[in-house]
């Protein structure tokens, strides 16, 4: 049976824990989409075209690690707003969502655009302040020079971009449950998001 989970929301605000806790307990596969534009992002930085590189992609090209640098999500951010790229990555992300078992995604349009009819749709977010503390203190820890001003400018102005786009903004689904992880410990965060897909599954 497929079993379709979508959770979507800025960066940041904790989705990618929130969806590998969702996917273990229920044992479903996962999927970062979000690496699938990082992916594009660090090609576009060493001179490959944005739209070329999404057609293109390979499966041994999301190294979720190496993916996770400043640069490689601003510019995936941008890449993300070309809808050429978006459209070569549909199918991808189609074809995960519905395979046997069920799966769990997270990105910015997974329940309004890649999976509107997903069982359970998730909308993580959290104050814009609060994300880019978390994220400072991530980049901070990976030895990255930085201070929490650039931070939150970058964070603010990635929030603009992704909601502002033309094609797929960032947005709730209308029928998403949404979760504020802003003054939530990671644990309560997961413990909502795992209630709201077994109340789903019920």
């Amino acid at each position: 049976m497929t079993f379709t989970v979508a959770i979507d929301g800025p960066a940041a605000a904790g989705k990618g824990t929130i969806s590998k806790a969702v996917a273990a307990h229920f044992d479903l596969a996962h999927l970062d989409t979000g690496l699938l534009y990082r992916a594009v992002g660090a090609r576009v930085l060493v001179g490959v075209d944005a739209i070329d590189a999404a057609r293109d992609l390979r499966a041994e090209d999301l190294d979720g690690d190496a993916l996770r640098t400043a640069d490689i999500a601003q510019a995936a951010s941008r890449a993300a707003a070309i809808p050429e790229v978006r459209a070569a990555l549909v199918d991808f992300q189609r074809a995960f969502a519905t395979r046997q078992g069920g799966a769990v995604l997270d990105g910015r349009d997974i329940g309004t655009v890649i999976c509107p009819d997903a069982a359970v749709k998730l909308f993580v977010t959290a104050r814009a302040e609060v994300r880019a503390q978390r994220r400072f203190e991530e980049l901070s820890d990976k030895g990255a020079v930085t201070d929490f001003e650039t931070v939150l400018a970058d964070v603010k102005a990635r929030d603009e971009r992704d909601s502002s786009r033309a094609t797929a903004p960032l947005v709730a689904a209308d029928d998403a449950v949404l979760i504020d992880t802003s003054d939530l410990s990671i644990d309560a965060a997961i413990a909502a998001a795992v209630a709201a897909v077994a109340a789903a599954r019920a």
